[in-house]
């Protein structure tokens, strides 16, 4: 599938990921953030997505740098619990996510994907998860107000799907996402398993993340339906058994597992979108 989409957020870490893999793929590309990328590689646009004015132009056309627009990603927030006074953070991200899906709408686009959030599993698993592999069958559990907002992003979209039933919105509900120059930490996680274990020790490699998106984008669907996205390993050199004896004795293993495998459970994302995550740190980082 190829057309013209707009990438909100399109400068972030994730965002510059995203505008790569899907330039590379046959997409036109415009990014719409508050901040110019340090390299523009497509179209630039400033917008204030709390303005709903601003969004409905950034996607039905902006003077002569382009009209139609064929598709919409949506990663543009506040990206994590704790950057923000939690009500600045409500402020920012619900309202904006409401504007892009309410203008899309708007101009006439069916073809939503949005970053949702690993967050809404329960983390940081305080109250450990109900099992593992965790995975989206069972309720979200925000616990923080920055996952409370993408919770409340997911049963937006099941309502905007349900007014439109040729939408389709799909929610990647991302774990922490990594460049290459981030891995060099890595090893040092293994000292104290409860470091990393508020997200079951996980990650997502930013050209996997992309990966993900354009597969989402390219999926045949409609309706809203949401999927985790994670690398296909932990963070730890220390075997998963290891691990949840040592942080989560109690919690329900529901299924045999690799010693690294991650435990945020992407088979639906591998099954549904053919999602095959194929970075891991262990490639950049000598001996592991």
């Amino acid at each position: 599938m190829s057309g013209r989409v707009v990438v909100t957020g399109g400068s972030g870490k994730l965002g510059r990921a995203v505008i790569g893999e899907l330039a590379a793929n046959g997409w036109q590309v415009v990014n719409v953030d508050t901040t110019a990328p340090a390299e523009q590689i497509c179209p630039f646009v400033k917008v204030d997505l709390t303005d709903f004015g601003q969004v409905v132009g950034a996607l039905t056309g902006v003077d002569d740098r382009y009209r139609r627009v064929d598709a919409v990603v949506h990663l543009a927030a506040v990206p994590a619990p704790g950057l923000r006074p939690d009500a600045a953070t409500f402020a920012n991200n619900v309202p904006a996510s409401y504007n892009v899906f309410a203008a899309a709408r708007v101009a006439g686009i069916r073809n939503v994907v949005w970053a949702s959030s690993e967050t809404v599993l329960g983390l940081p698993f305080d109250t450990p998860p109900p099992y593992v592999p965790a995975d989206e069958e069972y309720p979200p559990s925000p616990e923080s107000t920055y996952s409370l907002g993408k919770h409340l992003e997911e049963q937006m979209a099941a309502q905007f799907c349900r007014w439109d039933p040729e939408l389709k919105m799909i929610g990647l509900r991302f774990s922490n996402v990594m460049d290459v120059a981030d891995y060099a930490a890595f090893p040092s996680y293994d000292a104290d398993p409860t470091l990393r274990s508020w997200n079951l020790w996980g990650y997502i490699d930013a050209r996997d993340g992309a990966r993900a998106v354009r597969l989402a984008l390219d999926h045949q669907a409609t309706g809203a339906d949401v999927f985790i996205i994670a690398s296909p390993d932990t963070v730890m050199s220390r075997s998963n058994d290891e691990l949840l004896d040592a942080v989560y004795p109690d919690v329900p293993r529901r299924r045999a597992f690799g010693p690294n495998e991650t435990l945020l459970s992407i088979d639906k994302a591998r099954r549904v979108l053919g999602y095959h995550p194929v970075h891991s740190w262990r490639d950049e980082v000598g001996g592991r």
